[in-house]
């Protein structure tokens, strides 16, 4: 049938297009100028719309939900401040790689710098964090403006979705009237039929592809592989979809090279883990002292051996302590980037080897041999990750456990708690700042299918509660939330996704009221400061959020006065957290938490392991 005017039949080409080229939701946020695009979503059976109230929460959910899944869910909003609230999650997905679309809808172009309402400078409003960009023309009911729109469209998701994914800006410009009322002789009625209505499929056809080395290239590097008894594979966090845990495993046994899997790679967890030599602790007992160039850590760390050679896998690993390492060891760094882009700021790297990780990593495993390595090389490895476990476990009998302070709860024993518990599968989310740290530190190697996410990009606090729902939108799989207290307080708006959006989630608040990362900087010996400007302590009671958007709420408390009730924190938080995980609906449970004692727990720990793993004299 006939568009009724030219701006529905401009929105419903364009929205066809999304669905021909694999949309299959979309998020839209309320607006005037908007309309003909959210009419045309709403009216798409193939479409599953996502109605959010905040722009940037928006943003945020759709991201999330594109990590989870690697590929574009559009955004659809009106004209002015309402756009400029994307810019955050749009600079997150061009820095982390996600596939975002951004649809902004806009005033005709005559409106423009006319002092005209609502009306701001709407063109290249992303910057160069967006791969693609166009200032879509007025809506033109004619063949020709038609084809380039379709082609626009195709194009936009392909370069989102592309060997550099990431984020995308059509701008869209609707004069009125924005309903789908009827306007007379506005739509002919002799269009040509694949201009209106498309082709079978997308209009045009995007084939995906990433380049890879050559046969001579990658038999080059199969062979430093098989001949490297002391080599590492890095698995840093993952551009979405994720690596590929059995390519990146295949490789481990062909070259025996330990496989150090940072939580966000999808390498740390899974049956995988059975069979691999995966490391999760190293950022409990590496630091560029332990590395063999350094003359004072030579008697300390006599028996550690440094790498020859390193393959990394993926975004830069969030362990600082490794980073430091790799970079003081000397060893050849091969980075391995699809998109041919430099991701290792130590600037160590020796080779960058444009491919796409999983790929490569499958085809050499069929090129090296298989059964080298050294046997001696891993157990180093996977030793000192039983010893810093033990540690960690409290089943030590290290003397810096011992002494007249005794250990006390931390945050990182909260996400060991509810890492212990998750269910399988599990969807986990973790909070930048400290949870994503804790989870890096205190969470090793498990059976369980988790997949854990965070946004690493820019690393910012803003719209976790948002992309978390967002990546629990996409799967069936039980969500969890581990946030801090400024994260949470940052996205509340988020919550309202919980009902609008239908999606459940058990969030673990950890409350240390306020900034407790800065505690691990040298800030924090500047008082009055510390506590005024960067602490920033706020005192809010989080229950009453819990009640007003329908969260069943529980609350520990583990700034214990006494090591007896501390050491049963844990506990009773892996017992809330089974409670939330089996009861319906969505929870939260906040845990009270100190953030001083936390940091003090993890330096005393921390010192432990290296003692325990390269004896007295380790820096």
């Amino acid at each position: 049938m006939t568009a009724p005017n030219r701006n529905t039949l401009w929105a419903r080409a364009l929205v066809d297009e999304l669905v021909a080229a694999g949309v299959d939701a979309v998020v839209a946020s309320p607006g005037s100028r908007s309309t003909p695009l959210t009419m045309a979503a709403a009216r798409n059976d193939d479409l599953r719309v996502f109605s959010q109230l905040d722009e940037r929460s928006a943003a945020y959910f759709a991201l999330g939900r594109a990590r989870r899944t690697g590929t574009v869910t559009p955004l659809i909003c009106t004209s002015g401040t309402a756009a400029a609230n994307y810019h955050p999650a749009v600079m997150e997905a061009s820095e982390a790689r996600v596939p975002l679309l951004a649809l902004t809808a806009d005033r005709p172009p005559e409106l423009r710098d006319s002092g005209a309402n609502q009306t701001a400078d709407q063109e290249k409003l992303y910057g160069d964090a967006v791969r693609f960009y166009k200032d879509l023309p007025e809506p033109a009911p004619n063949d020709r403006a038609l084809r380039s729109l379709r082609t626009t469209v195709a194009r936009a998701v392909g370069a989102a979705e592309g060997a550099d994914p990431g984020p995308v800006h059509l701008n869209v410009p609707f004069k009125k009237p924005l309903e789908p009322t009827r306007v007379p002789d506005d739509v002919p009625a002799d269009l040509d039929p694949a201009a209106e209505r498309g082709r079978d499929g997308p209009y045009v056809d995007v084939t995906p592809g990433s380049p890879e080395p050559g046969d001579e290239e990658l038999q080059r590097l199969a062979n430093e592989l098989a001949t490297t008894d002391h080599g590492l594979i890095v698995a840093g966090p993952a551009d979405p979809p994720g690596l590929d845990a059995e390519a990146v495993t295949a490789l481990s046994h062909a070259t025996g090279f330990p496989i150090l899997a940072d939580p966000l790679s999808g390498v740390r967890f899974g049956g995988h883990t059975r069979v691999a030599p995966v490391i999760g602790a190293y950022d409990a007992y590496l630091s560029a002292a332990v590395a063999g160039d350094d003359a004072d850590a030579e008697s300390a760390a006599a028996d550690w051996t440094d790498p020859e050679l390193v393959l990394r896998l993926g975004a830069s690993p969030t362990s600082k302590r490794l980073r430091k390492y790799l970079a003081e060891t000397g060893a050849d760094q091969y980075q391995v980037d699809p998109a041919g882009r430099w991701r290792e700021a130590e600037f160590a790297a020796t080779d960058l080897v444009v491919a796409e990780p999983s790929r490569l990593c499958a085809r050499l495993s069929r090129l090296v041999p298989g059964g080298g390595g050294d046997a001696d090389w891993r157990a180093q490895w996977e030793d000192a990750d039983r010893t810093a476990r033990a540690v960690h476990d409290r089943e030590t009998d290290e003397d810096a456990l011992a002494d007249d302070d005794p250990v006390e709860f931390h945050e990182g024993d909260a996400l060991r708690a509810v890492a212990d518990a998750l269910p399988d599968p599990a969807t986990l989310f973790v909070s930048n700042s400290m949870p994503v740290r804790d989870l890096d530190r205190f969470v090793g190697p498990t059976t369980t299918s988790v997949t854990a996410l965070g946004n690493r990009g820019v690393s910012g606090i803003d719209g976790i509660v948002s992309s978390a729902l967002g990546a629990g939108s996409a799967t069936t799989d039980d969500l969890t939330l581990v946030v801090g207290d400024l994260a949470l307080y940052h996205d509340t708006n988020g919550l309202l996704a919980i009902d609008r959006c239908d999606v459940d989630v058990t969030v673990v608040l950890i409350n240390n009221d306020g900034g407790g990362i800065f505690h691990e900087l040298p800030i924090a010996s500047f008082e009055p400061e510390f506590t005024e400007s960067f602490k920033t302590p706020h005192g809010i009671e989080f229950e009453p959020l819990a009640d007003l958007h329908g969260l069943e709420y529980a609350r520990i408390d583990a700034r214990a006065d006494s090591a007896a009730d501390a050491a049963r924190v844990p506990e009773d938080l892996a017992d809330a957290y089974t409670r939330a995980r089996d009861a319906d609906g969505s929870h939260l449970i906040e845990v009270r938490a100190d953030a001083e004692s936390s940091h003090r727990t993890r330096e005393r720990l921390e010192a432990a392991v290296e003692r325990a793993v390269h004896g007295d004299g380790s820096e």
